[in-house]
């Protein structure tokens, strides 16, 4: 039963941040609809800063979390590039100062 559970906050870590992610990407999108589809009429729409920069920041922190859930599964079980293997700290040979 502890698994499941498990298996079942490990999907809602990554469900979350998927939602936010669609939510703010909806939110650019929407905005810079309402502000592009604006001209034409007599009076030009002001853009909606605070929501583009509310959609970008849930956007893009949406898709870091993931890429960084799936970068340290891969870097765990070895997938990724030799140049993003975890450093191992250097043991100095016998002999030696430091």
């Amino acid at each position: 039963m502890k698994q499941v559970i498990a298996r079942f906050i490990a999907v809602l870590l990554l469900v979350i941040p998927g939602i936010s992610a669609t939510y703010g990407f909806l939110l650019l999108k929407n905005t810079l609809f309402a502000y592009l589809s604006g001209f034409g009429a007599e009076q030009t729409p002001g853009f909606q800063w605070l929501t583009f920069l509310l959609g970008l920041v849930l956007f893009f922190g949406g898709i870091a979390f993931i890429a960084g859930w799936i970068f340290f599964r891969d870097r765990k079980r070895n997938y990724v590039a030799p140049r993003f293997k975890a450093k191992r700290p250097r043991t100095p040979r016998p002999g030696q100062n430091g």
